[in-house]
C-alpha cells in the first residue's frame, strides 16, 4: 500500500477573546506560557516523527486559537526546529491563521521571514455592527489595513475567512462583504454560512438568523460573484485563483496523513501494513503541557475508513476516483458498488469513467449522500 501524502497541523489554543459562535479548542489568554507551550511542542513532535516511515512534510498548518499571538520569535524558533529535526518538501506550505488587529499585524514581516507563506486572516465581515454582534474585537478598517500589510510583507498566497448567514444579513449586504473582500485581492477566500454549534454563547442565548430561503438566495448571489471574479469554488466553502487551493485542506480531504501536536490537536497516521490510526492530545493546555503523549487513539475499521473518506471526499467538487479510494484506503471499491447505485438512483451522485462526484442536489443535501456510507 502507497503511503499518502503528509502534513503538519499545530494548534495554538489560546485567544484574546472568546467568540460566542465559536466551538473550536480555544482559551482567553491569561498569563499564555508561551515559552513552556512552545518547548511542549518540539518535545511532542520529536515523540511523533518515529510513526511517519521518514516521510517528507508537505505541508504545515498553524491553527488555533488565534497563532498570532504568539511572538514571531517563538514561531521562527518552531519553524527551525521543525526542519532541523524533520524532512520538508522544497515546496512546503507552511499557513498560519491570524486575527486582523494591529499588534498581529504588525508581526508579518518577521513571520514571513520566518517561513510562513501562507496567510489566513479571519476577518468574518466588514460590517461593524455585526463584527460587534460576532464578538469580534477588530473593526472593518483594522481588517482592511491587516490585509494591506500583509501584502507588503511579501505574502502573495493570502487567505481571507469571512462568514455569511450572519444576523440581520441579506444577500445584498453578503455580496457587500464579498465585493469588499474581493477588491482586497486574496489569493482564496474561505467563505461559510454561521451554524450555532452546541457549548457557544450563540447556542445559549441564540440571535436571530436569516429564514432558509434568504440563507438561498444568499449562497446562490455569493456564488455568482464568486464565480464571476475568478474564484473558482473547489471544496463546500472554500474558493481559489487558479494554483491557490488550500493544500493542506486538500490532504485533509483527500484522506492524506497528518501529524497533530499542540493541545487538542488529531492526527491521522497511516502504516505500511495497512492499518490506518487516528489520536487526538488531551484539550486543557495545562494538562497537555504535563502530558503530550496521545490519547483516544484508534485504529480505524473497515467500515469506519469508507465513512471517513467519503465525509472527506465528497466535499470537494470533483469528488474521487475510485483509484484514490483503493489507494488511500486500501480496500476493493466493489464494496461501494450498492451505495453508489442508490445514490445515482436518487440523482445525489454521479460515477463516470471511475469519477465519483455529488450532483448539484446532492451538494445540496450532502448529509443525506453521507449517511448512506455511516
Amino acid at each position: 500500500m502507497q503511503l499518502p501524502p503528509l502534513g503538519l497541523y499545530i494548534h495554538l489554543p489560546w485567544c484574546q477573546r472568546k467568540c460566542p459562535y465559536c466551538d473550536f479548542n480555544s482559551h482567553e489568554r491569561d498569563n499564555m506560557p508561551e515559552r513552556k507551550y512552545a518547548d511542549t511542542l518540539t518535545q511532542d513532535l520529536a515523540a511523533e516523527l518515529g510513526l511517519i516511515q521518514e516521510r517528507e512534510i508537505k505541508t504545515i498548518f498553524i491553527g488555533g486559537g488565534t497563532p498570532s499571538l504568539f511572538s514571531a520569535n517563538t514561531i521562527a524558533r518552531l519553524l527551525e526546529y521543525i526542519s532541523n529535526l524533520s524532512t520538508l518538501a522544497a515546496d512546503v506550505e507552511v499557513t498560519m491563521e491570524s486575527n486582523p488587529g494591529s499588534a498581529e499585524a504588525d508581526k508579518f514581516c518577521r513571520l514571513y521571514e520566518a517561513g510562513v507563506n501562507r496567510l489566513s486572516l479571519g476577518i468574518q465581515t466588514f460590517d461593524n455592527t455585526l463584527l460587534k454582534t460576532l464578538g469580534r474585537i477588530h473593526t472593518s478598517e483594522e481588517a482592511l489595513a491587516a490585509i494591506e500589510s500583509a501584502h507588503a510583507a511579501g505574502f502573495d498566497n493570502l487567505n481571507l475567512d469571512l462568514m455569511h448567514g450572519l444576523p440581520g444579513q441579506t444577500a445584498r449586504h453578503a455580496r457587500s462583504d464579498l465585493m469588499q473582500a474581493i477588491t482586497a485581492a486574496p489569493q482564496h477566500l474561505s467563505w461559510y454560512q454561521l451554524t450555532i454549534e452546541p457549548n457557544t454563547v450563540f447556542h445559549n442565548r441564540p440571535p436571530a438568523l436569516p429564514k432558509e430561503n434568504a440563507l438561498a438566495d444568499i449562497q446562490d448571489c455569493g456564488e455568482d460573484v464568486l464565480k464571476r471574479y475568478g474564484y473558482k469554488q473547489y471544496e463546500i466553502s472554500a474558493y481559489s485563483r487558479s494554483g491557490f487551493d488550500c493544500r493542506h485542506n486538500l490532504n485533509y480531504w483527500t484522506f492524506g496523513d497528518y501529524l497533530g501536536i499542540g493541545a487538542g490537536a488529531h492526527g491521522k497516521i497511516t502504516f505500511p501494513d495497512g492499518r490506518i490510526a487516528r489520536y487526538s492530545k488531551r484539550r486543557q493546555p495545562d494538562a497537555y503541557m504535563s502530558n503530550y503523549t496521545m490519547v483516544g487513539k484508534r485504529t480505524l475499521s473497515a467500515d469506519d475508513t469508507v465513512a471517513e473518506f467519503m465525509m472527506n471526499a465528497l466535499r470537494l467538487d470533483r469528488g474521487f476516483t475510485l483509484a484514490d479510494f483503493t489507494s488511500r484506503t486500501g480496500l476493493a471499491s466493489c464494496i461501494l458498488d450498492k451505495h453508489l447505485d442508490s445514490l445515482q438512483t436518487r440523482e445525489l451522485l454521479t460515477v463516470n469513467t471511475g469519477v465519483v462526484s455529488t450532483t448539484a442536489l446532492g451538494r445540496r443535501f450532502l448529509n443525506t449522500v453521507l449517511a448512506e456510507f455511516s
